[in-house]
């Protein structure tokens, strides 16, 4: 990524990306969604930003993120994936640089966009696991995301256990906003 400035303001949520390189396993795989989870237990709330939301792909996670300004969310990110570079080079016993590139984050300023980028965080296995041939069940949630922890659903479900992996948001858009275009979220709701 480019060396731009980044556009980071307190009261506004982030979706944020970080893609690996090529030669990092399949993240999806219970050996490395374990080392990404400590990760998120460990750093989800650490040097004024938060993670709030996480989705764990194959070779990307996206994150739904608050930060008090620019420099917050980039001290919040380098340790969150220092953590998770540690443990992803020990899993394979290697050295070196884990993740692709910089990051990307893009602010999300309105109430619409949250639930958008809820629903894309949320639901992205939703979209990308039926192309490869699994079939979901309308009420299928996804054991690689934050989903179990989210308490906008529709029809809540029981949270796997408590505390979670992810922060509490404090700001409006991503506690109450996104639900005045839209409501709750329901499982089945997948990105376009």
């Amino acid at each position: 990524m480019p060396h731009q400035h980044r556009d980071v303001k307190a009261r506004y949520p982030l979706h944020v990306t970080l893609r690996m390189r090529d030669h990092v396993w399949q993240l999806r795989s219970r050996r490395c969604f374990q080392i990404l989870e400590r990760a998120f237990y460990r750093g989800c709330h650490r040097f004024g930003g938060r993670v709030c939301h996480f989705s764990v792909q194959h070779n990307h996670i996206h994150l739904v993120a608050e930060a008090s300004d620019a420099r917050a969310l980039a001290r919040s990110l380098q340790g969150l994936c220092i953590r998770m570079a540690k443990g992803l080079n020990r899993l394979m016993e290697r050295k070196g640089a884990v993740f692709a590139d910089r990051y990307h984050a893009r602010a999300l300023r309105t109430p619409t966009e949250v639930r958008r980028a809820l629903v894309y965080v949320l639901g992205n296995g939703r979209k990308h696991l039926p192309r490869v041939g699994h079939t979901l069940r309308p009420e299928w949630r996804d054991p690689y995301s934050s989903a179990a922890w989210f308490d906008g659903w529709s029809v809540p479900t029981p949270l796997a256990y408590l505390p979670g992996p992810v922060a509490f948001p404090e700001t409006w858009l991503l506690s109450i906003g996104y639900r005045r275009v839209g409501g709750l979220l329901r499982a089945d709701e997948a990105p376009s």
